[in-house]
């Protein structure tokens, strides 16, 4: 039943994130990725702290070496990723940063392997190694950006790559850090490192006025994609708290067909002959990973 749960949260984070990605985009563009970062998170922050709080004051004196390791982590990779993906969005073309973004996939599977000691059945690995070549296909929109050149030349490619890996690190620590300790502690301590140090730049640069203009002027949609982005990252955290990390991210990666969905309906884009490969595919394998995963 747990694993069951954990699937079922896995499709609902795909959701949320592919949505909540759509508005984050938008807003970093507009506001800059230190006022994005502090807007999701303090959002967050107030949204977690009825339930967290007597837990986080309680880690200075009883939690165990394997809690603090695990959620100090979560909270540093998971700054550290949100800032290299952030601006490698900013600079750089999502034709091309997109694809990149599958090497979370890798990089949580490996851990979880490494670390937790998580075996993936053949099938499974197979799924997984599907999706990412679904992924690849569905975010490149020009048939000229498939040339491997194009990868290491674009402006924000090695900001994508490097966030893509370090995200994938986080995505590990999220998920041990919700099975040792809890899934809403686990997001909570994420939220009050990135709050503060992302605070503490704002202040020092004078842009805290700037920001608290911003609010006012754009509520509905400021509050909009931090409710969507953390309720993504809580259900997320109680996912991989149920099911294997490899496949939980797997599974929320295809927020990416989400986010090309709302192009399409939203933005009216038009998808090309392999896109629309790749969107059926990844599809495909997304359902066949989360029946399998049973």
């Amino acid at each position: 039943m747990n694993i069951t749960l954990g699937i079922i949260l896995a499709f609902a984070t795909m959701f949320l994130w592919g949505f909540g990605d759509f508005f984050i985009q938008r807003t970093t563009r507009k506001l800059g990725n230190w006022e994005t970062l502090f807007i999701i998170t303090f959002i967050g922050t107030l949204m977690l702290l009825p339930f967290s709080w007597r837990s986080f004051l309680d880690l200075f004196h009883s939690a165990s070496a394997t809690v603090l390791l695990a959620l100090v982590g979560s909270a540093v990779f998971l700054f550290i990723a949100a800032m290299f993906e952030f601006q490698g969005m900013k600079l750089g073309k999502i034709a091309v940063i997109e694809p990149l973004w599958s090497l979370e996939i890798i990089a949580a599977s490996l851990m979880s392997f490494i670390i937790l000691k998580e075996d993936l059945s053949l099938t499974q690995i197979l799924l997984i190694a599907s999706l990412i070549v679904c992924f690849i296909l569905l975010s490149i929109r020009e048939r000229g950006s498939i040339k491997l050149s194009h990868f290491f030349v674009e402006r924000g490619v090695w900001f994508a790559f490097i966030g893509a890996t370090v995200m994938g690190i986080a995505d590990f620590f999220m998920g041990w850090g919700s099975r040792v300790s809890d899934p809403l502690l686990t997001n909570f301590s994420v939220n009050i490192l990135a709050v503060v140090l992302s605070g503490i730049y704002l202040l020092a640069n004078g842009k805290m006025g700037k920001l608290v203009s911003d609010l006012r002027h754009e509520p509905i949609n400021l509050l909009r994609m931090s409710f969507l982005d953390n309720f993504a990252w809580i259900a997320y955290a109680f996912a991989m708290s149920m099911a294997p990390i490899g496949i939980v991210t797997s599974l929320t990666e295809s927020s990416i067909v989400v986010a090309v969905l709302l192009g399409l309906f939203w933005n009216k884009e038009k998808l090309q002959h392999h896109q629309k490969i790749g969107l059926v595919g990844a599809v495909v394998c997304a359902i066949c990973l989360g029946f399998f995963a049973k």
